[in-house]
């Protein structure tokens, strides 16, 4: 049976044991800076047995959240993380003051390498270290259109620096038919016109 099959078979009966939930809300401040919360948490739909006591049904297990202040320049000015439930209350939840380890960091330069280095393994907590290697691409996201200019096709047509998408992702490469499409000022592949509109000496389509 293949995979496609076993998702498929009107013979499976399931039953669901965990959800893990995991959110990030940004929010732009009236001082020009961006707080980002992220929240990580784990939820059995069956009692569950922990060295430190029973946890019920539908009580988390796990309920972290991690807030950086970011600047324009994606600059982390300021980290609280939070352990709101945990699995070993008065020990899990000492580990919020490392997270202040994060300020002065910068999203896009060397960012999961430095949480790593500074909050892996013992050094942190597993989900809420897990929580800040997902900001950059969240905070990305947020920014896209409001703080990065990521204007595409005619209204493209006066922008001088590329959109910051481009060149970070297998279907937004340069030279790719996506960008030939959405981004042809700033397509650099074999199309028959460079980014200026000029002909491609020998150029042959291959999309």
């Amino acid at each position: 049976m293949s995979t496609s099959d076993s998702f498929a078979s009107t013979q499976l009966t399931r039953r669901h044991h965990h959800t893990r939930t995991i959110r990030v809300d940004a929010y732009e401040r009236s001082d020009g800076l961006w707080d980002f919360e992220a929240r990580l948490a784990d939820v059995k739909s069956v009692d569950f047995r922990l060295a430190s006591g029973l946890r019920a049904a539908n009580e988390p297990v796990h309920d972290m959240l991690l807030t950086l202040t970011i600047d324009r320049a994606l600059n982390v000015v300021a980290a609280r993380a939070e352990s709101l439930s945990v699995p070993y209350p008065g020990y899990c939840n000492t580990i919020g003051p490392a997270y202040g380890q994060l300020v002065g960091l910068n999203l896009m330069r060397g960012f999961r390498d430095a949480v790593k280095t500074r909050l892996g393994g013992v050094a942190g907590c597993t989900h809420i270290t897990e929580l800040a290697t997902l900001l950059p691409t969240a905070v990305i996201q947020a920014y896209a259109g409001v703080v990065l200019d990521t204007r595409d096709a005619s209204a493209a047509e006066e922008q001088s620096v590329q959109p910051f998408q481009l060149d970070r992702c297998h279907a937004l490469r340069t030279d790719a038919p996506a960008v030939r499409e959405f981004y042809p000022r700033w397509y650099r592949g074999p199309a028959g016109q460079d980014a200026t509109g000029c002909s491609g000496a020998g150029a042959t389509d291959s999309a």
